[in-house]
């Protein structure tokens, strides 16, 4: 699917350098003539989205940092400084902050779309795995860049979560001390989270880079889960799809700057507000809501090393999704008993989302217990089993067929 670009550059210039490094030509072939499926909807447009979002939290956060101080002492008053006094530093503090927020919405729209589709299947396997992993990452750099402004969320966020490590028998706490620097949350602290908090972004560019080169060998799926089988299931990228990708880019970032502008805190703490203090504990501690499916699956195990665990391993079992369900059939449109139990699942991640904001007591308690369980019988159980007793639909022959069936050109 990756071929190189056979377009014949008429600019002398262009056309030398090309043939001593032929860049153009590669940039030409992957976005502009790569053959991308004829069928793509809307969902897939996430992918750029999402490409622009990490531009934007690059950009943003790398002006950020030259006005932020990495000290305990200084990290709060440095934040306020950036929202007061230096020139737009309340917009890019804003775009900063709601950037990660937007960008874990479009990732988990990205994701899902993947689950529903079927494009975790071969051979599209090592793909699927890449994004898990840059999904990892990107909870890593989160979290860390959190605890940056230093208020009292931020301070004990840090607490609760680097004392989930202390779990682990033998080299739990001497991990727990290496990422503190020391015996409590402090100073060492913060200046580890900064320093990977910076250098984490460009591990994530290198690990997308990687994640669109193996979607470049394999190509597109598609919304039928058909394998591409000639030229008239194709067209080129652009002009295609890089115009629908740039209305619905557009489109989102009216959306995400309508937050920045108009309720740019909506989505965080008042409590943060408050510079950390390790005498005052919060009433209730609360991460942020792109995290709080995971820690709902966290407090519902009594045993702390037991919601570690389950924790990880919610994530753990993403990497292994390729080879629980063996149905032959991707796309869930000619799958309608796992389309009904996708839909199952949509609502037990929502539900695992509200019950983590809730008091981990009472009838919350018993929700997150009930979703934690049903989360891993999807995977582990549900899927292989429909793989094997589920009858799927007839599957087209071939895209273009696909496409004249529902009317398309």
């Amino acid at each position: 699917m990756s071929g190189h670009s056979t377009y014949d550059f008429k600019n002398p210039v262009v056309r030398w350098f090309d043939e001593r490094l032929p860049l153009v030509s590669m940039v030409r072939g992957q976005l502009v003539d790569f053959p991308t499926p004829r069928n793509l909807n809307y969902w897939w447009t996430f992918g750029g989205i999402l490409a622009t979002m990490l531009a934007i939290q690059l950009l943003t956060g790398i002006v950020l940092v030259m006005h932020y101080t990495p000290h305990a002492a200084l990290a709060f008053d440095s934040v306020q400084q950036i929202m007061r006094d230096v020139n737009w530093g309340w917009l890019l503090r804003w775009m900063h902050a709601n950037g990660a927020a937007f960008f874990f919405l479009a990732v988990y729209i990205h994701m899902f779309r993947g689950l529903y589709y079927g494009s975790y299947k071969a051979p599209r396997e090592v793909l699927w795995m890449i994004g898990v992993l840059i999904f990892l990452v990107m909870m890593a750099t989160a979290f860390m860049g959190y605890v940056l402004p230093w208020g009292q969320m931020s301070f004990w966020a840090a607490v609760v979560i680097t004392n989930l490590f202390s779990a682990f028998p033998v080299i739990g706490e001497p991990l727990v001390q290496w990422l503190w620097g020391g015996f409590a949350v402090d100073n060492p602290t913060l200046q580890r989270f900064f320093s990977l908090h910076y250098l984490l972004p460009f591990v994530l560019v290198g690990l997308v880079i990687l994640h669109i080169w193996a979607l470049h060998v394999t190509g597109n799926n598609n919304p039928d889960g058909i394998e591409v089988k000639s030229e008239q299931d194709t067209l080129p990228f652009h002009p295609y799809y890089t115009m629908k990708d740039l209305f619905a880019i557009v489109v989102f970032l009216m959306v995400y700057l309508a937050f920045v502008f108009y309720s740019p805190w909506y989505m965080g703490h008042s409590i943060n507000f408050v510079p950390g203090n390790p005498l005052v504990t919060p009433e209730h501690i609360v991460p942020e809501w792109y995290f709080l499916p995971f820690y709902a699956m966290l407090r519902a195990i009594p045993d702390k090393l037991g919601g570690v665990l389950v924790m990880f391993g919610s994530i753990v079992v993403l990497f292994f999704l390729p080879w629980l369900d063996r149905a032959k059939v991707k796309s869930l449109r000619y799958r309608p008993i796992a389309r009904v139990f996708f839909w199952i699942f949509v609502l037990v991640g929502l539900t695992l989302g509200v019950a983590g904001s809730q008091p981990p007591e009472g009838a919350w308690l018993l929700v997150s217990r009930i979703a934690t369980a049903w989360y891993f019988i999807h995977f582990l159980v549900i899927l292989p089993l429909l793989g094997v007793i589920e009858k799927p639909k007839n599957v087209p022959g071939s895209i273009t067929e696909a496409v004249l069936a529902r009317g398309g050109h």
